[in-house]
């Protein structure tokens, strides 16, 4: 699959609101979703995520031996998958967020940290360097990227030769009352992992118990 249909957004606003009129989930959360609701999505996302990324991890190419990881995280929203990565050994962590608000509330909480690089920025421009990361991952955001294609060209772009990209999305094997509302059908999880396929090598998806999680590793 190519051309347009990888530059169609999957979900609109009024795709992501509840019957109430609010918007129920997103990593994007100035424009989606309350701040609350936000903080806890994101929270209980960090763990399962950190899982699937450490299942990428171990599934790489080594870099760097005696070195941690340089980990990229896209639409860090309040900063829940921030937090776990911060309890481990990575050497570096930065994230991008085309919200001013979760940029400055993430980064309240890691401001004694100086491996921490929480900045303005999107899928499609990321900002950072080619080549300078060994994981990158995006969590309940891809959906919303005005073009898929665009963003995983970007992920490759600042992934260095045997980085691990992690896509999670709303789903999984069992999913919540709010997630299932989300889920994508699977003609639109086939067109993410086309597109992926497109740029990466080892395209794999993983059913967790409330996320669909691809992983791919740049080549």
């Amino acid at each position: 699959m190519a051309g347009a249909s990888h530059r169609q957004i999957f979900l609109s606003r009024s795709d992501v609101q509840s019957k109430n009129g609010e918007h129920a989930l997103g990593l994007r959360p100035a424009d989606h979703l309350p701040l609350r609701a936000a903080t806890r999505s994101c929270g209980t996302a960090g763990g399962p995520v950190h899982a699937a990324h450490q299942r990428a991890a171990r599934a790489g190419r080594p870099h760097r031996r005696g070195e941690g990881d340089h980990v990229l995280e896209v639409g860090y929203g309040p900063g829940g998958l921030v937090r776990v990565l911060a309890k481990g050994p990575s050497a570096r962590i930065c994230g991008v967020d085309p919200s001013p608000d979760m940029r400055d509330l993430a980064g309240r909480r890691h401001r004694a940290d100086r491996r921490v690089d929480l900045r303005i920025g999107a899928a499609d421009a990321i900002g950072f360097g080619d080549g300078v990361f060994d994981r990158v991952v995006s969590v309940n955001n891809v959906a919303l990227w005005p073009d898929l294609g665009a963003g995983l060209k970007e992920f490759r772009r600042v992934l260095r030769p045997g980085g691990r990209v992690v896509i999670a999305w709303h789903g999984g094997s069992a999913p919540g009352r709010i997630a299932r509302k989300l889920t994508l059908p699977e003609d639109k999880l086939a067109m993410i992992a086309a597109a992926l396929g497109e740029h990466f090598a080892d395209v794999t998806r993983h059913e967790l118990t409330t996320l669909t999680v691809f992983t791919g590793m740049s080549v």
